[in-house]
C-alpha cells in the first residue's frame, strides 16, 4: 500500500460526519431525474436571492466582481460563496491524484468512497476558510459594526450554503438527476444574466436621462418616446455603458458558431478483442476537454485581479504592485476596473474603438488567451486522466483493439489524434472567447463559451436518456 493511500486514510474518521447522499439502488426514471433536476435548481435559486442575515452593508466596489459568472455567486445573498469551494476542491484534489501525488485506484470501491469524502471534507474546511476571510476582510462592515454574534451567524449562513451545493451536486451526479450541479448553476447564473441584460425592467441614469437597462426593452421604448426613429434606432444598436441590441445579436451569433463547432469530432472505430463482430467507436471532439480550458483561464484571471486590487488598495505608489495592475472605480458599473499593468493587458478591450486606439493591449489579449487556453487543455488532459496513455489504458482493460493495428500500436495512434484535439481546441475556445468579447456579447466570452457547452452537454445527456426510455418523460 503506497504512501498516497495512507494520505487519503486520514479521512476515513470524517466519513462518518460528512453529509452524504446514497447512490441510487435502481434505475430512475428519466421524468423523476428532470423532477430531482427542477428541485435542485429551485434551491439554489432561492439561496441566490435570500439576503445574508446580519450583515451590515454591503456597499461600495465589489472586490470579486470579475469571479460572480463563473462561480455562480451573487453578492450579499446566501450563495455569496457560489460554487466555489466544490470546484476549488474538486481541482485540487483532481491535480493531487492526475500527478500521482495521492494514488487512487478508480476500480476499487473504498478509494473512490475516500476521494470523494476527502474532497467533501476540503470544500467544507474551503467555504469556512473564504467565509471567514469575507467577514475580517469587511465586506460586510467592519467586525466592530458586526458584532461577535451576526459574525458568527454570517459565517454559519456561508458554511451551510456551501454545504448545500456540495450536497446538491452530490444528488444529480450519484444518478437521482441530470448532469452535475456545478454546470447547472455556472449556466443558469450565466444565462439570468443574459436574459436580464436583454429584458430588465430597471432604469438607469447615464448622462442622456432615464433609460432602460434592457436592450429589448430600451430598442421598443426609444422607439416609442423618439421623433427620429432612425436615430432611435442607431442608440438602441450602439450605445455606450449599457446593453445594446448589437451586444444581444453578437451573444445570439457566439451561441450558434459555439453549438455548430461542437459537432467536429474525429471517430475512431474499435472493436472486441474477445466478442467476434461487435463493433465500437470512439469519438474524439475539437472540444475534447471541454470548457476547462476556460474554466481554468478564468480562475487565474480571477485570482491575477483579486491580488491585484488588495495590493493597489494599499500600495498603489510601488513599482512592483503597479506592475500587476492599476486599478479605478467605474462612474457606470461601480466596480473597479484595470487601467494599466498586466490585469489591463489580460482584459479583453472594451470595444472596437478601443481595439483600434490601443493596438498592443489587443494583440497582446488575443496571444494570451489562445496561448493560455491551449495550454491548459494540454496539461488538463494530462492530470485528468484523459490523456493518449490514458485511454488506451482504459481501451485495453476494455478488451478493444483498433482494426488494423497492432495493440502496441494503439497508443501511438491515439497520440496523432488527441493532443491536437487537446491544443487546437483549447485554442478555438479561446478565439471564440476573444470574438465573443470584441463583439460586446452579453455575458462576457467566457461567460457565454461556459454557458453554451454547459447547455450543449445538457442536450446531449437529455437525449441520452430519453433514447433509454420507451417514451418522453418516461411515458
Amino acid at each position: 500500500m503506497g504512501g498516497g493511500f495512507r494520505v487519503l486514510h486520514l479521512v476515513r474518521p470524517f466519513l462518518a460526519i460528512l453529509p452524504e447522499v446514497q447512490s441510487a439502488d435502481r434505475k430512475v426514471p428519466f421524468r423523476e431525474k428532470v423532477i430531482y433536476t427542477v428541485i435542485s435548481l429551485f434551491i439554489f435559486l432561492v439561496c441566490s436571492q435570500l439576503p445574508l442575515y446580519g450583515i451590515h452593508s454591503t456597499t461600495g466596489a465589489d472586490p470579486f466582481y470579475w469571479m460572480r459568472a463563473i462561480l455562480a455567486s451573487n453578492r450579499g445573498t446566501v450563495m455569496e460563496l457560489g460554487i466555489t469551494p466544490i470546484v476549488t476542491s474538486g481541482l485540487v484534489m483532481q491535480l493531487l491524484a492526475g500527478s500521482k501525488i495521492i494514488e487512487v485506484d478508480n476500480n476499487v470501491r473504498e478509494d473512490r468512497a475516500l476521494l470523494n469524502g476527502a474532497q467533501k471534507l476540503l470544500g467544507i474546511l474551503i467555504a469556512f476558510g473564504e467565509a471567514v476571510a469575507y467577514v475580517l476582510s469587511g465586506m460586510y462592515g467592519s467586525v466592530g459594526q458586526l458584532g461577535v454574534g451576526n459574525a458568527l451567524l454570517i459565517i454559519l449562513q456561508l458554511c451551510a450554503a456551501g454545504i448545500i451545493v456540495i450536497c446538491l451536486d452530490e444528488l444529480l451526479q450519484k444518478g437521482y438527476g441530470l448532469g452535475s450541479g456545478i454546470s447547472l448553476f455556472i449556466a443558469t447564473n450565466i444565462c439570468e444574466s443574459i436574459i436580464w441584460k436583454a429584458f430588465s425592467p430597471t432604469t438607469i441614469n447615464s448622462g442622456r436621462g432615464a433609460e432602460f437597462e434592457g436592450a429589448v426593452i430600451a430598442l421598443f421604448h426609444l422607439l416609442l418616446t423618439r421623433q427620429d426613429k432612425v436615430r432611435a434606432l442607431r442608440e438602441a444598436f450602439y450605445r455606450q455603458n449599457l446593453p445594446n441590441v448589437t451586444n444581444l445579436l453578437a451573444t445570439v451569433l457566439v451561441f450558434l458558431i459555439v453549438n455548430y463547432l461542437q459537432g467536429f469530432r474525429v471517430v475512431l472505430p474499435v472493436r472486441s478483442k474477445n466478442a467476434r463482430g461487435q463493433q465500437g467507436s470512439y469519438p474524439i471532439k475539437l472540444f475534447y476537454t471541454s470548457n476547462m480550458p476556460i474554466i481554468l483561464h478564468s480562475a487565474l484571471i480571477t485570482n491575477l485581479y483579486f491580488i491585484s486590487q488588495l495590493l493597489y488598495k494599499r500600495y498603489s505608489g510601488n513599482f512592483l504592485v503597479n506592475l500587476l495592475g492599476i486599478w479605478k472605480e467605474s462612474e457606470y458599473s461601480g466596480h473597479s476596473i484595470p487601467v494599466g499593468g498586466l490585469a489591463y493587458y489580460v482584459t479583453a478591450p472594451a470595444s472596437l474603438a478601443d481595439m483600434a486606439a490601443n493596438p498592443f493591449h489587443a494583440l497582446f489579449y488575443i496571444v494570451f488567451m489562445l496561448s493560455a487556453c491551449a495550454l491548459f487543455s494540454k496539461t488538463w488532459i494530462e492530470v485528468s486522466g484523459s490523456s493518449a496513455r490514458d485511454v488506451a489504458k482504459q481501451l485495453k482493460e476494455q478488451q478493444m483493439v483498433m482494426p488494423g493495428h497492432r495493440e502496441s500500436n494503439l497508443q501511438r495512434e491515439l497520440n496523432r489524434y488527441i493532443p491536437t484535439a487537446a491544443a487546437f481546441g483549447g485554442m478555438c475556445i479561446g478565439a471564440l472567447t476573444v470574438l465573443a468579447d470584441f463583439m460586446g456579447a452579453i455575458g462576457s466570452g467566457t461567460g457565454i463559451l461556459l454557458a453554451v457547452t454547459i447547455i450543449y452537454q445538457y442536450f446531449e445527456t437529455f437525449e441520452k436518456e430519453k433514447a433509454s426510455e420507451l417514451g418522453f418523460f418516461g411515458f
